[in-house]
């Protein structure tokens, strides 16, 4: 998922998204350790995507208690 998609979803659709993404992370990782997984580089592109997640959260929060 790109910035730009992820900023389009609304805040039960990010958290829908990042539980779904440590899901993913967990199983990435078990892979990883059972000798598994075969394109380690997976694991970086959802770490950077749960970043991504919640960095815009973040954001978003920061916006709401400004705006109070």
């Amino acid at each position: 998922m790109r910035v730009n998609e992820i900023r389009e979803l609304d805040n039960d659709g990010l958290k829908k998204e990042l539980d779904s993404s440590l899901s993913e992370m967990m199983n990435l990782r078990f892979r990883h350790s059972t000798r598994q997984l075969t394109n380690t580089n997976e694991l970086a592109v959802v770490k950077k995507r749960i970043a991504r997640l919640r960095t815009i959260m973040r954001q978003r929060a920061i916006q709401e208690e400004n705006n109070e």
